[in-house]
């Protein structure tokens, strides 16, 4: 049980974040400009929202006197990343709001409980059966008889505790491999594109929703955004209004962000949940009225939610670290600069390691296919100059 839920405005807020990744750095950025003032709890990890909050404390999620530390400061507190233990969100519910709810948060943390809140909701999905071992896995191949991913449960993003499977594997193998305790098998989806909706949900559970964006990936990680979606009208209507379901049936209140597989016969199943501010959502920094991150601040304090207006098409360029020369050194920025209508947000992240989300770049235009032939020019650049 949540306790008493009074609006907080600024100057009189702190706005405490779990988590200090990139999005608990760009939250920490809108809140400063709104006048509101932020602690950021780290976990313990590197934590590029440590240059911008006003606050930090910098010790694990499962040391005591972090958790006392953070209820004394925040007066109301929300997450950047889901994959916090359950029980430091119930220690923070239970002494000041969080927002969205740790309900809300590990039914998206988690994959098997996320197909089964699908399910018990009559929402749209991709099959899927939850398996813990060889033979589970075994009888689940069996069942869906064809081309398959096999997803851990826990901690998976970016392509990552995944395998697809032919559907012709030995079992036993493919399990010992896996290493993890528990996963899903999810039937292979042949889809035409992925979409993703942003949608916003405040204490009275009024909503905003913003365009859906066209999602492409480059090794299992976002590489471009392009918004508005370059889809039917009455198919972004359907995302938006299954987006809209989504935050109802969980209960939310904050920025939630949900992925869709497009078919090629044109049905539209719910991929993934993000109890969050996502990546698929920074074009609205600099593309809409109200950014996802402010979006996400108004919601946990109470204020009225802001015009998800696009003021213009836009493509999100991912800048990931095999942009960079070494792990130190940034690509040339000239040719973004030389753009004219590209913005430039990085992350201050010391090492581009892998190809780890460094920053990303708006590409704003007329039209959304003039935005993502700019963002795929320099893409093209970076790239080619490190091979």
């Amino acid at each position: 049980m949540q306790p008493p839920q009074p609006l907080i405005h600024p100057p009189h807020c702190v706005v405490g974040v779990i988590g200090g990744g990139q999005l608990g750095r760009m939250l920490a950025l809108a809140a400063r400009r709104m006048g509101i003032r932020t602690v950021i709890w780290t976990g313990g990890l590197e934590a590029p929202a440590v240059e911008v909050a006003d606050e930090v404390i910098d010790l694990p999620f499962d040391d005591p006197r972090a958790l006392e530390s953070f209820r004394a400061t925040a007066t109301v507190a929300t997450v950047e990343f889901e994959n916090i233990p359950r029980a430091t969100l119930e220690a923070v519910a239970g002494h000041i709001a969080l927002h969205p709810s740790p309900a809300a948060i590990a039914t998206c943390q988690n994959r098997g409980r996320e197909k089964q809140f699908l399910r018990d909701h009559d929402l749209p999905h991709t099959r899927s059966i939850h398996v813990t071992g060889g033979d589970s896995l075994a009888a689940a191949m069996r069942e869906i008889n064809g081309p398959a991913v096999l997803k851990t449960a826990d901690f998976g993003y970016d392509g990552k505790g995944q395998r697809k499977l032919r559907g012709d594997e030995d079992p036993a193998v493919v399990w010992r491999a896996f290493d993890a305790p528990a996963g899903i098998l999810e039937a292979w989806v042949d889809f035409e594109l992925e979409l993703s909706v942003m949608v916003a949900r405040d204490a009275n559970g009024r909503t905003a929703a913003y365009d859906p964006a066209e999602n492409r990936h480059r090794h299992h990680i976002l590489d471009v955004s392009i918004v508005p979606a370059r889809v039917d009208p009455a198919v972004a209507a359907e995302a938006t209004a299954i987006a809209i379901r989504v935050a109802g049936a969980l209960d939310y209140r904050g920025i939630l962000g949900v992925e869709f597989f497009l078919t090629r016969s044109g049905r539209l199943l719910v991929n993934e949940m993000a109890p969050r501010p996502h990546n698929s959502g920074h074009h609205t920094l600099d593309a809409c009225a109200t950014s996802q991150f402010e979006q996400q601040l108004r919601a946990v304090i109470g204020l009225p939610l802001g015009s998800t207006r696009l003021l213009t098409p836009a493509c999100m360029l991912n800048l990931l670290g095999d942009f960079w020369r070494d792990e130190k050194t940034p690509p040339d920025w000239s040719p973004l600069f030389a753009d004219g209508e590209a913005c430039l947000h990085l992350y201050g992240k010391r090492r581009a390691i892998g190809r780890r989300k460094m920053g990303h770049a708006n590409l704003l235009a007329t039209t959304a296919r003039e935005a993502l032939t700019r963002a795929e020019s320099l893409k093209e650049i970076w790239l080619c100059s490190n091979h």
